[in-house]
């Protein structure tokens, strides 16, 4: 069972601004991890209970919330939340 992905604006631009490498990477994580088994990321806390965490860089993360009643994965983020 796979889930379809859909992506914020600000999800897209994140990606958009990622190095050639990092993009690949991205699209890797998400296509052949996310997409297939959503709960392999890392749940967050806090304010951001709900959401999940993949790690894409040392720095950048793929952020994420699941809906399991549609099949759908929602990416919030791409990018480091440190300082940007």
């Amino acid at each position: 069972m796979t889930f379809k992905v859909l992506f914020t604006k600000q999800a897209q631009k994140d990606i958009y601004r990622l190095t050639p490498k990092l993009r690949k990477k991205a699209k890797d994580i998400i296509r052949n991890r996310i997409s297939i088994d959503p709960y392999s990321g890392k749940a967050l806390v806090g304010n951001m209970k709900g959401y999940y965490s993949i790690r894409l860089s040392y720095n950048d993360r793929i952020v994420y919330s699941i809906d399991n009643d549609q099949l759908v994965i929602l990416i919030l983020r791409a990018k480091t939340h440190y300082g940007n």
